[in-house]
C-alpha cells in the first residue's frame, strides 16, 4: 500500500511537472517577440520547426527573462537571440551592450602599460584636461600628436618633451596622451617613471637581467618617460641605459614624449653631472641630441594642482 502511494505521489508530480512545462511553454509561444520571429521566419522553417523547436523557444524566453530581472543567465555576459539554422529554430548568444562596453575598455586599458605611475592618469583624457592659459599650448600640442598618430601610426612622429614645475599636469597630460591613443587609434604606449626605473635598473645588476629591461623599453611603439631629471642621473645610467635607449628609438624613428621638472637646457646641466662638481658636457649633449631629435619642448605651467599650498 505504501509503494502504491509512493508510486502515485511520483506520478502527479509528474504529472504536475509536465503541466507546468506545458503551461511555460505555451506562454513562452506566445510571447510577442518569438512570435514576430515566426512570422518573419516563416518562408525559412520546415513545416514541423515550431513543434521541434519549442525547448529553444523556452529557453530563449526564460534566458532573456533572467537578464531582465537581473537574474544570473545561462551565459553571464551574453544575451539570447532566436535563429534559423537549417530550418529550424535554435538561439545563438550574443554579447551584451555592457559586456562590449567592458570588453572594449579591458583592451584599451591592456593597451597603456604603465610602470611605476600614479593611479589617476588610468582615467585621464585630453577631453578632461583643464585648458588654462599656461596650459593650452600643452594641450593643443597634444591633441595634434595624437590625431597624427591615429592617421598614419606607422610614421615617425616628434614626440613632446613637457617641461615646468611640479604638480602642473605634465604626468596626467602624458597618461591623456595614452588613454586617447588606445580608445581612438587601438595604439600601445608605456609609460615610465623615470627616477624608479632608475632604482629598478641598479637593483637588475645583480640578477643579469638589465639587457632584458633595456631591450623591452626601447621597442615600445610609443615610449614616455616621466619625471626625467627629477633626481641626479648616474654616468652609468646617462650613457649604459638612457644612452641605449634614445639612441635605438633616435635610428627607428619611434614615437617619444618626455616630462621633466627641468627645461632641456636645465636637463643637459644636469646630465653633465655639474650639480655633482663633474662636466661631462660633451656625453650629456649627445643624450640631449637624441632627446631633442624625438621631441619638441613645450612649457606648462600653472597653480600646483597636487599641493596648492606649496610655494
Amino acid at each position: 500500500m505504501e509503494d502504491m502511494r509512493k508510486r502515485l505521489a511520483m506520478l502527479m508530480d509528474s504529472r504536475q511537472w509536465r503541466e507546468r512545462y506545458f503551461k511555460m511553454v505555451k506562454e513562452a509561444l506566445q510571447d510577442p517577440e518569438v512570435q514576430t520571429f515566426l512570422k518573419q521566419h516563416e518562408a525559412d522553417l520546415a513545416n514541423d520547426a515550431i513543434d521541434r523547436g519549442t525547448a529553444k523557444i523556452y529557453e530563449f524566453v526564460s534566458e532573456r527573462n533572467k537578464i531582465a530581472r537581473g537574474e544570473l543567465p545561462l551565459a553571464p555576459g551574453y544575451q539570447p537571440k532566436l535563429v534559423v539554422a537549417n530550418g529550424l529554430i535554435d538561439v545563438a548568444y550574443e554579447p551584451t551592450d555592457a559586456k562590449v562596453a567592458a570588453d572594449e575598455e579591458a583592451k584599451q586599458a591592456s593597451l597603456v602599460t604603465s610602470v611605476n605611475m600614479p593611479k589617476d592618469i588610468r582615467d585621464a583624457s585630453l577631453d578632461s584636461y583643464d585648458p588654462t592659459d599656461d596650459r593650452l599650448d600643452a594641450l593643443l600640442a597634444a591633441n595634434r600628436f595624437v590625431l597624427a598618430v591615429v592617421a598614419d601610426p606607422k610614421a615617425f612622429h616628434q614626440g613632446l618633451y613637457l617641461s615646468g614645475p611640479f604638480g602642473v599636469g605634465k604626468t596626467y597630460l602624458l597618461g591623456a596622451i595614452a588613454n586617447d591613443l588606445a580608445s581612438k587609434g587601438g595604439i600601445a604606449t608605456t609609460l615610465i617613471h623615470v627616477p624608479t626605473f632608475v632604482v629598478e635598473m641598479k637593483n637588475a645588476i645583480g640578477n643579469n637581467s638589465v639587457l632584458k629591461k633595456i631591450d623591452s623599453v626601447k621597442r615600445a611603439p610609443i615610449l614616455m618617460l616621466d619625471d626625467i631629471g627629477a633626481e641626479s642621473i648616474s654616468p652609468w645610467v646617462r650613457d649604459d641605459v638612457l644612452g641605449i635607449i634614445l639612441q635605438y628609438r633616435m635610428q627607428e624613428k619611434m614615437p617619444t614624449l618626455f616630462s621633466s621638472n627641468k627645461s632641456m637646457a636645465e636637463l643637459t646641466e644636469s646630465l653633465a653631472g655639474t650639480d655633482r662638481g663633474n662636466s661631462e658636457m660633451l656625453k650629456a649633449k649627445r643624450i640631449m641630441e637624441r632627446v631633442r631629435f624625438l621631441a619638441k619642448e613645450i612649457t606648462v605651467d600653472g597653480e600646483n594642482r597636487r599641493n596648492p599650498l606649496a610655494d
